[in-house]
């Protein structure tokens, strides 16, 4: 069922009013960086891989071929539901990285409004 023409222009103000809010936090769940297929493949046949490791450990009763299939199956998931770095989500991960200061007596809730006014202050 189609939105209508409010609920569309009520949706629109939403995404303006997140990206001038936020524009690192709308960029980054606009859904830019898409899965490689190479990395997909590549993480499928290794996971594949790793299973036939894994049952050949056990059949054989070696529990390092078996460790070997479980690490090559982790790492072939891993490969293939991982999304390409971007400059842009290293941009935000070295923004968030702060040194560490000592605990304000603050409540709890006070602290939590600090650092998102924090936040927005570095957005704008």
């Amino acid at each position: 069922m189609p939105l209508s023409e409010y609920e569309q222009r009520v949706l629109e103000q939403m995404e303006q009013q997140l990206r001038s809010d936020d524009p690192k936090l709308a960029n980054a769940i606009s859904g830019g960086a898409v899965r490689r297929p190479r990395n997909v493949v590549l993480g499928t046949l290794l996971g594949l891989a790793g299973v036939g490791l894994l049952v050949a450990g056990v059949a054989t009763s070696y529990v390092v071929l078996g460790i070997v299939g479980f690490l090559a199956m982790f790492a072939g998931v891993m490969l293939a539901i991982s999304r390409p770095r971007t400059a842009e989500a290293n941009d935000v991960r070295e923004s968030n990285v702060r040194p560490l200061k000592q605990k304000s007596n603050g409540s709890f809730m006070s602290r939590l409004e600090e650092r998102w006014d924090r936040r927005r202050d570095e957005n704008r």
